[in-house]
């Protein structure tokens, strides 16, 4: 009875480890393949989503969904580029969902770079006036589900901005209202005081 008491015994235990085995195994190929389909971003983006590129955004730290919702807009054409569009396309909805999941589990680094001290200091006043109720903490905030601002290359930030304001690009009312109103107040010198302080990426 023993005997039959410990065999049961071990065959339960064997289940067990097997079955841990299944799902580690499981997991480690998640974690594999989502690094593996991150790699093809790293040429552009810089190791670990920080970029070295000036036109190119870090992308290490970004919500998930605002980087699945990024790429399937690229896919679809529904956000223009002229790379993007193309390198989307190749992305399954499951690739797009793991390449998300790895980089929002990466640390957002800003990058270091020259600005004018005096401009971003009037650059942060506009910042929490026109754009804090979107974008807080300068827009490195994950929960905003947007992409990130302070610490990006400046670069980047002027193509964005142009973007936007030329119409290239399509922006929620709530950003056009607040623009419109920046506009108004200071015109092309909102702009540019606000990019100096998000190159200057202080918070």
């Amino acid at each position: 009875m023993k005997q039959q008491n410990k065999t049961s015994i071990n065959k339960w235990l064997g289940l067990v480890f097997a079955g841990s085995m299944m799902m580690s195994g499981h997991a480690y190929a998640q974690f594999d393949r989502a690094s593996m389909l991150a790699d093809s971003c790293v040429g552009c983006h810089g190791v670990d989503g920080i970029s070295s590129g000036p036109a190119i955004p870090s992308i290490a730290g970004m919500s998930e969904y605002y980087f699945k919702e990024s790429m399937k807009a690229y896919r679809s054409g529904e956000r223009p580029s002229t790379i993007m569009q193309r390198i989307a396309k190749g992305y399954t909805d499951e690739d797009i969902e793991a390449m998300a999941g790895y980089f929002a589990n990466l640390e957002y680094v800003p990058v270091e770079q020259e600005h004018n001290d005096k401009v971003a200091k009037i650059g942060a006043k506009l910042h929490d006036r026109f754009c804090s109720k979107c974008h807080e903490d300068a827009g490195t905030l994950p929960g905003d589900d947007s992409g990130f601002l302070s610490g990006q290359m400046k670069p980047y930030l002027h193509y964005s901005m142009d973007d936007f304001t030329s119409g290239h690009r399509d922006m929620e009312r709530k950003m056009k209202r607040a623009l419109d109103k920046l506009d108004k107040a200071y015109g092309d010198d909102g702009i540019t005081a606000l990019i100096e302080y998000y190159a200057s990426g202080e918070k």
